[in-house]
């Protein structure tokens, strides 16, 4: 996800359907081929399913990992804040 062309994918594919390579990639720089490419990337990650229909691959959002994801980053979150206002605590005296 640290990619910028992997994350803006993620973006597109956010809003809910199920997008074809071409479709992903209209209006961009990127080849078909470097679009394969970052969602293969995706897919091994979980981050993204694809399906067939017809003669064209179809990637839709998986959306459960990214929950995972920030439920632990926001659990985590707090041990920083909690962390911060001892440090904080210490240096105001």
């Amino acid at each position: 996800m640290g990619d910028r062309t992997r994350l803006s994918l993620l973006t597109k594919l956010s809003d809910g359907p199920s997008r074809s390579i071409a479709g992903l990639s209209a209006g961009t720089d990127l080849t078909r081929q470097a679009v394969t490419k970052h969602l293969r990337i995706l897919e091994a990650a979980g981050l993204v399913i694809s399906s067939r229909v017809g003669r064209e691959s179809q990637f839709a959002l998986r959306p459960e990992p990214l929950e995972e994801l920030r439920v632990y980053l926001e659990s985590i979150s707090h041990h920083w804040d909690d962390a911060l206002a001892r440090l904080r605590v210490y240096l105001d005296r």
